[in-house]
């Protein structure tokens, strides 16, 4: 019923940027915030970024400054453009849509390793 596709998680040294982009390739149901999560070996799934339809963005701390999402409403996709990343940015990366139901759906997660 939902499907989120992601792309352009890969290996980075300390320093480097990427950018994970996610697009909604099939909903049923109408959604309003737009995010992602990451999750780190050993560790809990935590919020990275998340970003409302009008544009109002929140991050997480630990990336505040060095992380920026966007979206594009005309084509249902999310980007998170990440620079100056550090070794314990390394997990894997999750995009999510808030329904105007209530619930949450998921990617399947990009792996983003950094590591020299």
């Amino acid at each position: 019923q939902v499907r989120l596709v992601e792309s352009g998680g890969g290996l980075v040294q300390p320093g480097g940027s990427l950018r994970l982009s996610c697009a909604v390739a099939r909903t049923i149901f109408g959604f309003d915030n737009m995010g992602w999560y990451r999750q780190a070996p050993g560790k809990q799934r935590e919020l990275v970024a998340t970003i409302t339809r009008d544009g109002t963005t929140n991050y997480a701390t630990s990336v505040k400054g060095r992380f920026t999402i966007s979206r594009d409403n005309s084509k249902n996709t999310v980007a998170l453009q990440m620079d100056s990343l550090k070794p314990e940015d390394t997990a894997v990366y999750y995009c999510t849509i808030d329904h105007y139901n209530g619930q949450r759906s998921w990617g399947q997660g990009t792996q983003v390793t950094v590591s020299s």
